[in-house]
């Protein structure tokens, strides 16, 4: 087995959907770690809080909210992840936000396979600090 500091893939040489396979998870688990840190909750609690924070929609707005604001290497990897052509698109979300969604997958799967954890950490602050300005408007 692989330890996490070994990454040896090369996450310039993958396409968008392969970005955000690996991209989903580490989002999903940057997700659950911040709901854990308000304390212990019923797992279904903890199950639909994750749900509204990496469903389609949601991401849609973060790849908008993050578009304007990434290097120009990460703006091309958004970028790669939304014109990737996926085969299925959930029910629940629409193409061009699922694709959206993709893209931000992929930004974080290119920046954990590059082992540039600093600016995953940044990225997902500046998304959960945007996500509390929302809800206080």
């Amino acid at each position: 087995m692989t330890e996490i500091s070994e990454k040896k893939i090369d996450g310039n040489t993958l396409n968008g959907l392969s970005l955000a396979f690996i991209g989903d998870a580490v989002y999903e688990i940057l997700v659950r770690e911040h709901l854990l840190e308000h304390g212990s909750l019923q797992v279904g609690k903890l199950h639909k809080m994750a749900v509204e924070y990496v469903r389609a929609s949601y991401q849609a707005n973060v790849f908008d909210f993050l578009e304007p604001i990434v290097t120009e290497e990460e703006h091309t990897i958004l970028h790669r992840g939304r014109n990737a052509s996926a085969t299925h698109i959930p029910k629940g979300a629409n193409a061009i936000e699922y694709r959206k969604a993709t893209g931000v997958e992929s930004l974080f799967g290119w920046l954990y396979l590059e082992g540039k954890n600093e600016r995953i950490t940044e990225l997902f602050k500046m998304i959960l600090d945007r996500s509390k300005e929302e809800a206080n408007v």
